[in-house]
Formats: structure tokens, C-alpha cells, sequence
């Protein structure tokens, strides 16, 4: 396995656009040739290692606790799939779908999501670091209290998502649509929101400050952040 990681910082670690703002580190994951997984349910506490998961459907199966190392996940089936406290390391998903998938206080690093469409995805105490999501659709998405470091979110739509009590250091929205997100109690450091294709805050507005916004959407949250400093705008 070979993995390099980009993304630029200038002098004295401001953001290479002069912002001051560090830039997310992508991950560049290339997997080693890599084996046909062999079938069968996932296991609770399991090894995997250089396998190619493709269009398997591990609905409901209990893989709580696995480890997946150098894997490559391609239009697999996670309905209601248990991945409780497991890791995923140096491995791309591509296609996944399923409601309900449980990856609650799971690490993901150095991991790229492609093209995704989940729901009600469970990653509350979860630790995400260099994870590249792209493309997709994700309803749902549950990241309370969860850290996320160097995570790039990109080309996708993320409907209701909960940051709640979630740690975000160097975080980047890219032409992704963000909608009713929750950023109740949560913490930015160098979280850049400039490129979000829409930007819509239902809660947790006053705790923005760590994040750089545009122009634009600032004056698109302008009637949220006043009634959140108890402004009222009359006419």
C-alpha cells in the first residue's frame, strides 16, 4: 500500500489563498492488487485486508469492530449493516447505498467515499481524518460529536446533516450542497465553507466562528444570524 496525502500550506501556515484559512488534506489512496472477497456474512471483530468487495449485499449483517485495510468496496449493500467501532483504513468506497448503516464511533482515514447514496447514516463519535466524500447523496447523516480532521466534502448533497458537538479541523465544502444543517455546540478550526454550492443553517449558526464564509452567503444567513443574536430587521 502506498497512500500520499496532498493539500498546500504557505508560510507561517496560513492558507494558500492568503486567507489564513489551512486547506484540507486530501488523501491519494492506491490500493495494491487486490483479491475477490470469498462471500459470506461479515464477522463481528474481522480482518480484512487487500480484498475487492463488489456489489455485495451485507444487509443486516454484523461486522461490528472489522477492520478493513487496503480494501475496495464497489456498489456493496449496507441496509441496516452494523460496522459499529470499526475501521476503515486506506480503502475506497465507490457506489455504496443503504439506510440505516451503523458506523457509530467507527475511524475512517485516509479514505475516499464516491458517489454514495445513504441514509440515516450513523457516525456519532466517529473519528474521520483525511477522508475525501465525492459526489453522491447523503440524507441524514448523523456526526454528532464526531471528529472530523483534514475531510473534504465534494461534488455532493448532504440533507439534514447533524454536526452536532462535532470537532472540525480543516474541513472543506466544495461545490456541495449543504441543507437544515446542525452545527449545535460544535467547534471549526480553518473550516472553509466558501465553495458550498447552497448553504443552509438550521441551527447552530452562532458557532461559526473558526470558519471563513463569502460575501454572498453571508448576506444569504444574514436573517439567521440576526435572529440568533435577537436582531430584529423591520422595515
Amino acid at each position: 500500500m502506498v497512500r500520499r496525502a496532498t493539500g498546500r500550506t504557505g508560510a507561517s501556515g496560513s492558507g494558500a489563498d492568503g486567507t489564513g484559512v489551512r486547506p484540507a488534506r486530501r488523501p491519494e489512496v492506491r490500493l495494491p492488487p487486490l483479491q475477490t472477497y470469498g462471500g459470506g456474512e461479515l464477522a463481528p471483530d474481522g480482518d480484512y485486508d487487500g480484498l475487492e468487495f463488489r456489489d455485495a449485499d451485507f444487509a443486516g449483517h454484523n461486522g461490528a469492530g472489522a477492520r478493513f485495510l487496503d480494501c475496495a468496496l464497489t456498489g456493496c449493500a449496507l441496509q441496516e449493516t452494523s460496522l459499529h467501532h470499526a475501521r476503515l483504513l486506506d480503502s475506497v468506497l465507490t457506489g455504496i447505498r443503504g439506510v440505516g448503516t451503523d458506523l457509530a464511533e467507527s475511524t475512517l482515514r485516509d479514505v475516499e467515499l464516491v458517489d454514495a447514496r445513504l441514509g440515516g447514516v450513523q457516525l456519532h463519535g466517529a473519528v474521520l481524518e483525511r477522508v475525501w466524500i465525492r459526489g453522491g447523496k447523503i440524507d441524514c447523516l448523523n456526526l454528532r460529536r464526531a471528529r472530523l480532521r483534514d475531510v473534504v466534502f465534494e461534488g455532493c448533497v448532504l440533507v439534514e446533516p447533524d454536526f452536532g458537538g462535532a470537532r472540525l479541523e480543516r474541513v472543506e465544502f466544495v461545490d456541495c450542497a449543504l441543507k437544515a444543517a446542525d452545527f449545535t455546540a460544535a467547534t471549526f478550526t480553518d473550516v472553509d465553507l466558501r465553495g458550498a454550492a447552497s448553504l443552509e443553517i438550521a441551527r447552530g449558526v452562532d458557532r461559526l466562528a473558526g470558519a471563513v464564509i463569502s460575501p454572498a452567503q453571508l448576506l444569504d444567513l444574514a436573517p439567521v444570524l440576526a435572529a440568533g443574536l435577537g436582531i430584529r430587521v423591520e422595515g
